[in-house]
């Protein structure tokens, strides 16, 4: 028997692939499915079986796509209703694998639908567990994403029985799969590992912890935050249906003339700039948005961008087909190609070019004490922005700066220093604010981070915001 995790780290968002004596399945894989088709070409197994947890929100599955690529069935779990040909398991039902097999095990609280896979190897021996966004390694699946008409109370209540009467009660040395690591906004705060087992679950999992189902219910929905806005818009994709990869990269995997670039610009389409967030302020397409692939790229351009906007793009040569796979695994599927020679052929054809002003920490902390329309710009999350600032500075987190009412309050006659935790969000609200005519502004190199070990940088933490 052979089990893989395929992980993606910009969406945090693991896959799996199985294998036993010719047969295989795939257990949520990602729109793009080529990986698992040439995986078991490799190994000569036939793909017998697709897996969903459930309906995911943070990403547009390869469900439908490997199905008919393949002719395995999609399998969901109890009270599925899909808009495509799906097999409806029953709870504890089974299905063989060669000699391996899989049983259902129906866990609703994340969704109605949530299931959890149970793979038992050759000897008949419970081997890992499958879990979605039921259970990840230090968190569960947030019950507030797509529930239907049931409130995350409801939901939650839900989840705290399926983690008592089929989580539990699995051996303590079975093998641990969930859907997502660290960095996923479907849980709170998952830990730094991609896979566990129940038993380390079990001790140190504030979810499976001994308390009473309110307790547990209070606290799984306290301190959640306002999820990324595709999440429900990429959810109805995965329940509906979509277009398929191959006819996606049809009409977005095209290189556009200089002219044809601008006259797109012109009817609507918007500017992504997917280049390094380094390489992008020492010269950008007037007006494009930076989202670079080198970071949490896609659910980025899944929280920024609408889903239905036309895009034109601006990327590193050689990277134009992965900029439209990783958007379109967000169900962002407007691109309508990509300037051919990237930012060289602009440049060197006289094109009107923007560019943004790095500055090292120390600078700003030299500026602050002598400029008083200086406004330092802090993009983090709350939570981030509480742990430690900038004295005076205004938190206006990346997510919600493509609301017009929070950029208005920025003044436009200000110096801005704009600063994230490492530089990667900063660049990119930095391009926002060009776009919104906001030239005056800065990108501080290294953000929070090296601003807080800079000598003379006047830095409020937790203790004295309390105090004050």
């Amino acid at each position: 028997m052979y089990v893989e995790q395929l992980y993606t780290g910009c969406l945090s968002e693991a896959a799996y692939f199985i294998s036993s004596e010719g047969e295989a399945a795939v257990i949520d894989p990602l729109r793009d499915v080529d990986v698992y088709i040439q995986k078991a070409e490799e190994q000569g197994v036939k793909i017998k079986y697709i897996f969903e947890t459930h309906f995911h929100a943070d990403f547009v599955s390869g469900h439908i796509d490997l199905s008919k690529k393949t002719g395995a069935p999609i399998i969901y779990g109890p009270l599925t209703q899909a808009g495509f040909d799906v097999h409806v398991a029953k709870d504890g039902e089974e299905f063989t694998i060669g000699k391996a097999k899989i049983k259902v095990l129906h866990t609703p609280g994340h969704t109605l639908e949530s299931s959890c896979y149970l793979l038992y190897d050759e000897n008949n021996k419970p081997y890992s567990v499958f879990t979605g966004d039921t259970l990840f390694v230090g968190d569960v699946g947030r019950p507030d994403l797509f529930s239907g008409n049931l409130s995350k109370e409801e939901l939650a209540g839900m989840m705290y029985n399926s983690l008592q009467t089929k989580i539990k009660t699995l051996d303590n040395d079975i093998i641990v799969y969930p859907a997502h690591g660290p960095g996923s906004s479907c849980g709170k705060n998952l830990g730094p590992q991609t896979y566990s087992t129940i038993g380390e679950q079990k001790e140190t999992n504030y979810a499976l912890q001994e308390m009473t189902k309110e307790e547990f219910i209070k606290t799984v929905t306290e301190g959640l935050t306002t999820p990324p806005a595709y999440f429900p818009l990429n959810a109805k994709i995965n329940k509906e249906g979509y277009e398929a990869m191959d006819e996606l990269m049809g009409k977005a995997d095209r290189a556009l003339s200089i002219s044809e670039f601008k006259q797109l610009t012109k009817e609507g389409a918007w500017i992504l700039d997917t280049r390094s967030s380094a390489v992008f302020t020492e010269g950008f397409v007037p007006d494009a948005i930076s989202i670079g692939l080198d970071g949490r790229f896609a659910e980025w351009a899944g929280s920024l961008l609408p889903l239905d906007q036309a895009l034109v793009l601006v990327t590193e040569e050689g990277k134009e087909r992965e900029s439209i796979i990783r958007l379109a695994r967000v169900g962002i599927d407007n691109v309508q190609g990509y300037l051919q020679g990237g930012y060289e052929a602009w440049k060197n054809a006289g094109e009107e070019i923007d560019m943004i002003i790095d500055i090292e920490p120390e600078e700003l902390a030299m500026d602050i004490p002598h400029d008083s329309k200086l406004e330092v710009l802090d993009v983090r999350k709350p939570a981030e922005f509480e742990a430690g600032h900038v004295k005076g500075a205004t938190n206006v987190p990346l997510n919600t700066m493509m609301d017009p009412l929070n950029i208005a309050m920025i003044d436009t006659d200000n110096n801005l220093y704009v600063h994230c935790a490492g530089g990667y969000r900063s660049v990119i609200a930095s391009s926002l604010l060009k776009r919104q005519g906001y030239h005056n502004l800065r990108n501080v190199l290294g953000g929070y981070g090296k601003m807080k070990a800079v000598k003379n940088m006047p830095i409020v933490t937790p203790e004295q915001a309390q105090a004050n």
